[in-house]
């Protein structure tokens, strides 16, 4: 079973300096009843449909496929009931790891996070000094849940 093992933290953008080359991403999220998450995704030129579900520790099941782009596209605009978030992403390589960056927009604008993947869950992972707070156990920070509940309508301390 493909799984999906990462970690997500904040970081300080006064020590990341400049990030270039990054990828738009849309993606529209379907109205699941369980934990389990289904979305549709604009990644640069592709479509994809992904599947993924409960989360244990950094851990969860995943399944990704391309689909023709018009189709995701479509799927996001006419199915996904408005449940749709924008980022830009962007990769850094750090130690033996590439970090994703994702800077989101819209209503989750201000709202930059950093997740890197593993291969297992007890593998070690040098943190860049560019890293804060880690964040992978607070389900505020998922993507499936900051497009029903937006960073930029937080209450900040």
């Amino acid at each position: 079973m493909p799984r999906e093992i990462e970690r997500k933290f904040l970081i300080d953008e006064s020590l990341i300096g400049e990030l270039k080359d990054g990828e738009t991403i849309k993606q529209g999220y379907f109205p699941t009843l369980n934990k389990t998450v289904i979305r549709a995704r604009l990644k640069g030129n592709k479509g994809y449909i992904t599947i993924k579900g409960q989360k244990v520790g950094i851990s969860r099941p995943e399944y990704e496929y391309e689909i023709p782009f018009k189709d995701a596209q479509e799927i996001i605009e006419k199915l996904c009931e408005k449940l749709v978030i924008e980022k830009t992403r962007y990769k850094i390589k750090h130690a033996n790891h590439i970090w994703e960056i994702d800077v989101f927009e819209g209503d989750n604008k201000g709202l930059i996070v950093a997740e890197v993947e593993m291969k297992d869950e007890n593998e070690k992972v040098q943190l860049p000094n560019w890293t804060t707070n880690e964040v992978t156990d607070d389900f505020r920070y998922s993507n499936s849940n900051l497009v029903k509940y937006p960073y930029g309508f937080w209450e900040k301390k």
